[in-house]
């Protein structure tokens, strides 16, 4: 199955979730991040905000903030194909509708940070594998992005149990996260890493 095709099936799996049915899967997702050594830890989370079908992360910006967290999100910059990580101070009054609709930061609240300031990224995506690997939506963002993180800092991919495959096919630049969090389980990639 070419990666268009996947990406086709599972957004088609994921959209047709009943939508009270992915809140509750969303709220228990967010419930096992939180209770993460991961999280736990980080001081400066980045936090991508959910668009249409995609797990929710509100719940996961409202307690990093409430535990006092620098919040980062992401700004996207369309002709230079990256992202710009910007320090969010308050939520959601700093955001407004930016590319392709998704919720992003005001002009005059863009506050940039270097990535490797940041100790953990949570990473959206249309379908991942027990080895972490990933499929976006093919714009190459965050692809762009997570190399620029420093070694030591995690990645966790928020996803429904629907967005689970066998195997996600990969590029040369295609980087895997660390965990992949569903309302089932906890899935430690970095063991199935192949070095």
């Amino acid at each position: 199955m070419s990666k268009s095709e996947l990406r086709s099936l599972v957004l088609k799996r994921r959209s047709a979730l009943n939508p009270a049915e992915a809140a509750v899967k969303s709220r228990a997702i967010q419930e096992r991040i939180l209770a993460m050594p991961v999280w736990r830890l980080a001081r400066v989370v980045m936090l991508y905000l959910n668009f249409r079908s995609e797990v929710a992360t509100d719940a996961l910006v409202e307690a990093a903030l409430g535990q006092g967290k620098t919040v980062a999100v992401p700004k996207t910059e369309v002709a230079s194909r990256r992202l710009v990580v910007s320090r969010l101070d308050r939520y959601p009054e700093d955001l407004a509708p930016g590319t392709w609709g998704i919720m992003e930061p005001r002009a005059e609240c863009l506050r940039p940070m270097a990535p490797e300031a940041v100790d953990l990224v949570v990473v959206p995506g249309v379908a991942f594998d027990a080895a972490g690997n990933r499929l976006g939506y093919g714009g190459g963002f965050y692809d762009r992005f997570l190399p620029l993180l420093r070694p030591d800092a995690h990645t966790v991919a928020p996803a429904f149990e629907v967005q689970v495959v066998e195997l996600v096919e990969t590029g040369t630049f295609d980087v895997p996260v660390a965990f992949v969090v569903t309302e089932d389980r906890v899935i430690d990639c970095r063991g199935n890493v192949v070095p």
